[in-house]
């Protein structure tokens, strides 16, 4: 197994994981729409706007005539790295380069006036984010940089079997772009080293809801979302002076996305108020083994080509969702809400670009619901209790040689807005 192709797998992997300090879980962005994130994301029992295309399909039905929804989130990161004791740099805290981001989303839906029929279409980001890691923090050779951005088109229709009952199925049609560097050695300098990787690719999967309202006061939702497999085809730059001139190979890796399911019960006392708790569970085991294939031969000494498996042993992983929304006569709202996230990367394989941990989201907000013109507005607080991470591998060769890994105490606080506006025709 030579250096390079290992090298090029295993920091592909990790960089891929940067983005989900945008978001909650793994790198998955589960608020798309700012009254159900005021909520902490609990709306899959509720969905009755325009984002039920995300959030529940089956909930389109509750909806009329034609309606428009879009929104930005725009969040400030600050993840932070503090290195081990036995550490020349111990002492120091580390935080990313870029802290600022913001992901946007466009909902459209309308339903029929003589068949119990609504229709959807979506175009959001469920992943996606980017992060770098400063020079000099003593994992460089494990990872430095990365960046991934994931769109997706998703049509939906929804059919009221029964006044109490409600299915929804769409299609998803994906795009994903990944971008990622790291050193080949522990130093950027004097002598240049670098890695790169670049590669797209386009995937297809699908979705489903039900929503079912046994009773005035309560109602259930539930909804699931299919794996999405992306093979990325790209390719790989390096350099390391003097032993390997600046070169690049076209190359490709296969990467499959989890499946996602939610299930929720939505309570209402009274018309003006809305309670609502969810199970949000996410299959990240599909972040088991992969490869990546280079096209010709790298450089001598790394003279050797072809699939390189690696394994991650990423876990599946939960989160527990709560919210309530309190209803005024005059068309405005206020929200609240909170997110437990499981952490889903083991120490053992731990890596930088992810810096995954439990973490706790605390959400407020308002809205209003006129005739035609609504808007929300929330703002969501993320904290991550110091974890420390201990006797993990590094996730490349280099790393290993250069004797670095990915130990040290990691930690998480994030201030996000999220502004949605929407209009009915």
């Amino acid at each position: 197994m030579n250096r390079l192709n290992l090298l090029t797998l295993l920091t592909l992997l990790a960089a891929a994981q940067a983005a989900q300090e945008v978001a909650a879980n793994g790198f998955r962005l589960a608020g798309q729409d700012a009254l159900a994130t005021a909520r902490g994301e609990a709306f899959v029992a509720t969905a009755d706007n325009s984002s039920a295309v995300y959030y529940n399909p089956a909930g389109l039905t509750q909806l009329t005539n034609t309606s428009i929804r879009s929104g930005i989130y725009g969040i400030y990161l600050d993840p932070t790295f503090q290195p081990p004791a036995h550490r020349a740099n111990s002492g120091n805290t580390y935080t990313i380069n870029d802290q600022l981001a913001a992901v946007p989303q466009l909902f459209a839906t309308h339903t029929l006036r003589k068949l119990p029929l609504s229709f959807g279409v979506g175009l959001y980001a469920p992943y996606g984010g980017s992060m770098g890691w400063p020079d000099n923090t003593g994992f460089r050779t494990v990872a430095t940089k990365g960046a991934l951005t994931y769109l997706r088109l998703s049509p939906a229709v929804a059919y009221q079997m029964l006044p109490s009952l409600s299915l929804g199925v769409g299609a998803m049609l994906d795009y994903a772009k990944i971008d990622l560097e790291q050193g080949l050695r522990p130093a950027a300098v004097p002598l240049v080293n670098y890695f790169h990787f670049s590669g797209d690719g386009y995937s297809v999967g699908y979705n489903v809801g039900l929503r079912w309202q046994p009773l005035e006061k309560i109602s259930l939702g539930a909804t699931f979302r299919s794996a999405t497999r992306l093979g990325f085809d790209g390719r790989t730059e390096f350099e390391q002076q003097p032993i390997i001139r600046a070169d690049e190979r076209a190359a490709h890796m296969d990467l499959k996305f989890p499946w996602t399911a939610v299930l929720g019960l939505s309570y209402r006392p009274t018309p003006k108020w809305n309670f609502e708790v969810d199970a949000d569970y996410t299959d990240w085991s599909s972040f088991g083994q992969t490869s990546i294939q280079q096209q010709t031969p790298v450089p001598y000494p790394m003279n050797r080509t072809g699939n390189v498996p690696v394994t991650l042993d990423w876990q599946a992983s939960w989160m527990y969702e709560f919210g309530v929304t309190r209803y005024f006569d005059n068309h405005w709202h206020v929200s609240a809400g909170y997110v437990f996230n499981q952490s889903s990367v083991p120490d053992k394989y731990y890596t930088p670009l992810a810096a995954d941990l439990d973490r706790h989201f605390f959400s407020l907000g308002a809205g209003f619901q006129g005739r035609r013109w609504r808007f929300d507005l929330a703002y969501q607080f993320g904290y991550g209790p110091a974890h420390t991470v201990t006797g993990s591998t590094p996730s490349s060769s280099p790393g290993l040689f250069a004797g670095q890994n990915a130990d040290g105490t990691y930690d998480f606080i994030s201030h996000a807005i999220m502004l949605t506006w929407g209009l009915q025709f």
